[in-house]
């Protein structure tokens, strides 16, 4: 759900996308209006010991922080706050504008992202502001936290209907300590209104039009805003971008076959490296040690350093691990395999540092409210089905299949037994906007498929591809051929005259 452990959907008419800004847009836009004096530009660091805000002022950059109506249908009612940064152009002869960034999740925070950007773009670097905005709820923005006992709701259902039964008691629990703690704001965390947010922080910056580069959820996000405010972007760069029909509760049903496909290639590299990780020889070795760590997981929970690892987030885990195909990412979940084969074995095993973080961001507290917020998005934008038996007879039909992610990407979420119901329907995607649509055809998050659904209801855009299993593409995957051409699109604005593709770089 998140990059490099990463997510996603989608023609409302215009006028209803954003009545209660129209009139205050076309005032806002008027030539020669300047709102950049409304922001307070400051240092970023909030203590010495803030590692993020220090290296975003030792890199000149600024933040702030903006007002927002909670509702935006009542600008002149409760607020919340808005954290951005922004590392300012330094070839102003030659400024393009303002590029707002979105690093996905949904609820990933944006803030430091103008750091890493900065290097992906090159050149073409000093001539953008770089915006990194942390969406409404989510990092420095005005929180929400449920104050859940997990840092992530993702589990599978487990092996029988004692095991499911289960999740739907402990999603159930999820839903209830948000209804509990945050139901009052839980309505309008929704993409619509980030993407008013996003409009609002393009007037106080007084940009006419703003480009945006996004991964994953981000390039979601993208496409929404796109739909919401047609003619108010430039140059579009939506990463990892997946079928805008399908983002929601359910997001993960249908990707069995793409995450299934991962683990088997990683399977056969980590065969060809047996002598390093010893987990078997052959693909189908290797597949076998999975299995017998699944099938002791749901016996009795793995005791991994401090964490019990049972038969519920054990394939999150695996998932995860084998979604990237660079060797250094086949590498650490080979390491994290070991591990957990230790652990199946009854033998001492001390979670390596990769996997150490994951644990701790999935069975622990620290990131509650990173999981609240993304819970909270989803959940808001989109109606879950409210029946379990829903959710057990679709996990059952794909328990044959695929019986390992079957059960993981057809489970109840806390969507389930959210409060209420959307506020809003979802944003239909379908408009002419210009845009650059990075997409790899091992894609085990938001597919190829979903890559190309959004091509085609984004009928301005191109579509490059990348012959590679890997979610964020573009500055991150380290691909050349890709980093070259979005940066040309970028730099020029002119897109290619059609789709193009970029074979994996092991097979140049």
């Amino acid at each position: 759900m998140t990059r490099s452990r990463r997510r996603i959907p989608a023609l409302l008419l215009m006028l209803a996308a954003v009545p209660p800004l129209a009139v205050q847009a076309a005032h806002a836009d008027t030539p020669g209006r300047q709102h950049d004096r409304h922001i307070a530009w400051k240092r970023c660091a909030q203590s010495p010991d803030d590692a993020v805000g220090g290296e975003l002022d030792r890199a000149g950059a600024q933040c702030a922080q903006i007002t927002v109506p909670l509702d935006h249908a009542r600008p002149d009612g409760r607020t919340i706050k808005i954290a951005l940064s922004r590392l300012k152009a330094t070839d102003r002869a030659h400024r393009i504008g303002t590029m707002v960034l979105n690093s996905g999740g949904p609820a990933e925070p944006t803030l430091g992202m103008p750091l890493e950007t900065r290097t992906y773009l090159k050149q073409v670097a000093s001539r953008f502001d770089l915006i990194g905005l942390d969406p409404r709820f989510v990092g420095r923005s005005t929180p929400l936290d449920c104050g859940w006992p997990i840092g992530l709701w993702l589990r599978s259902a487990g092996s029988d209907r004692a095991g499911f039964d289960r999740q739907v008691a402990f999603q159930r629990d999820l839903a209830e300590r948000c209804r509990r703690g945050q139901g009052d704001v839980l309505p309008y965390v929704t993409t619509r209104d980030t993407a008013r947010d996003i409009d609002l922080v393009r007037r106080a910056l007084g940009e006419r039009k703003i480009s945006f580069l996004g991964y994953s959820y981000g390039a979601y996000l993208g496409a929404v805003y796109t739909q919401m405010f047609p003619g108010r972007t430039d140059r579009v760069v939506l990463d990892s971008a997946g079928d805008p029909r399908t983002y929601g509760p359910r997001l993960m049903q249908g990707t069995e076959d793409e995450a299934e496909h991962a683990l088997r290639a990683w399977a056969s590299w980590a065969a060809e490296h047996h002598d390093v990780y010893g987990l078997g020889q052959t693909r189908r070795q290797v597949l076998a040690t999975v299995r017998r760590i699944t099938d002791t997981a749901a016996e009795r929970p793995l005791k991994v350093g401090p964490y019990l690892v049972d038969e519920h987030a054990l394939p999150q885990i695996i998932y995860v691990g084998s979604a990237a195909d660079r060797p250094a990412d086949r590498a650490e979940f080979a390491s994290t395999v070991r591990v957990l084969n230790e652990a199946a074995n009854g033998r001492a095993a001390t979670p390596n540092e990769q996997l150490d973080g994951l644990l701790a961001f999935l069975l622990t507290s620290a990131n509650s409210q990173y999981g609240s917020a993304a819970a909270a998005i989803i959940c808001g934008d989109r109606a879950a089905p409210r029946d379990p038996e829903t959710y057990w007879n679709d996990v059952q039909r794909s328990r044959s299949r695929h019986p390992l992610f079957g059960p993981l990407k057809n489970n109840i979420w806390p969507c389930a037994f959210w409060p209420g119901s959307p506020r809003e329907q979802p944003t239909r995607i379908g408009n002419p906007t210009p845009a650059l649509i990075v997409s790899a055809t091992g894609d085990a998050a938001t597919t190829y498929q979903g890559g190309k659904a959004m091509h085609r209801l984004m009928t301005g855009s191109r579509l490059l591809t990348l012959d590679a299993v890997a979610h964020g593409i573009y500055g991150e995957y380290g691909d050349p051929c890709v980093d070259a051409k979005v940066n040309t699109y970028l730099a020029t604005r002119t897109l290619p005259p059609g789709d193009e593709r970029c074979p994996a770089i092991g097979r140049r």
